[in-house]
């Protein structure tokens, strides 16, 4: 379990964290949102005993991470991949870490089995993309075959397949009862793998729910094409129903059910070529949620041309 507790963190004038507090619960995947300039990179830093807070307190399983005497054995973290030494290959980099909490070298072989790279375990780090970077800081992570993990941007560089595979990695050692604590900015990614949400914008607290109440939170509406739409939306004025067209032919109703349109539609013989309930995105709510937060702005202008 991650507990933070009333989390703040100023650097000089410019407070990164404001009175952050959440708990990341075992059993689950949590993902971890926000706009960039949010504070996640600062609250997971802060977590990882890397960056003192200001005010507040970041625990772990009940201990501040500096307290661990085995830190790899209680917390897999995945911060920045490419803090490995070039020179080294995959293989003595996780050895080396290993000979520091008495890991045997059987863990070594089994991480990279699991993440892919036996076939370059010899091969030094300097050559490797950045999806075999990626991997090799997953498999840091794994290690020491923690109750926690705490990763950011895990799916970056990885092809589709292996993402697919960090996606039930993931799913499958929360359902283990690890605490698995994900950050990421691919939204359709982190929709199918986690749980759990903890959102932020400048450093506060947005949202802490399911991924499901979140997304349901913006409400569904219903989406009909028909030839005799005026008619059709004629039919469906009444109390909290709002019909809208936003082309011809089209409405989008809300404040209903797909059900009770159709049988309306049935009721006044109103021929349907297309009936469904549409709701919103991962996506579209984040980006409603931290509208106000936004960092950094760009231009919705085009660049002009030379």
């Amino acid at each position: 379990m991650i507990e933070i507790e009333h989390l703040t963190k100023r650097y000089g004038k410019k407070t990164a964290v404001n009175d952050l507090t959440f708990t990341v619960k075992p059993g689950a995947v949590t993902g971890f949102l926000g706009p960039n300039g949010a504070g996640k990179s600062t609250t997971m830093r802060t977590i990882m005993g890397l960056d003192a807070p200001t005010a507040g307190i970041a625990r772990v399983n009940g201990k501040h991470y500096s307290d661990f005497r085995a830190p790899l054995t209680e917390v897999g973290a995945l911060l920045e991949a490419k803090s490995v030494h070039s020179g080294r290959s995959a293989y003595k980099h996780l050895l080396a870490l290993a000979h520091t909490h008495g890991i045997p070298k059987r863990r070594v072989r089994e991480v990279l089995d699991t993440v892919g790279l036996t076939e370059v375990a010899g091969k030094r780090v300097g050559g490797f993309s950045l999806g075999m970077g990626q991997r090799l800081g997953i498999a840091v992570a794994l290690l020491g075959d923690p109750a926690v993990l705490i990763l950011d941007e895990p799916v970056n560089g990885l092809d589709p397949d292996g993402v697919r595979w960090i996606r039930e990695l993931l799913k499958g050692l929360a359902a283990e009862g690890r605490t698995v604590f994900l950050s990421s900015h691919l939204m359709s990614e982190l929709a199918q793998t986690a749980e759990h949400l903890i959102v932020i914008g400048q450093g506060k607290l947005l949202a802490d729910t399911t991924v499901d109440a979140f997304v349901n939170s913006r409400g569904a509406s219903v989406r009909v094409v028909s030839p005799e739409s005026a008619k059709l939306a004629e039919t469906l004025q009444g109390p909290g129903i709002t019909v809208t067209s936003p082309e011809s032919g089209v409405l989008l109703i809300e404040g209903t059910e797909a059900a009770v349109v159709g049988e309306a539609a049935a009721a006044h013989g109103v021929v349907l070529h297309e009936l469904r309930a549409e709701h919103a995105s991962l996506e579209d709510v984040f980006m409603e949620i931290t509208a106000g937060t936004v960092e950094y702005h760009q231009s919705q202008e085009g660049v002009a041309a030379k």
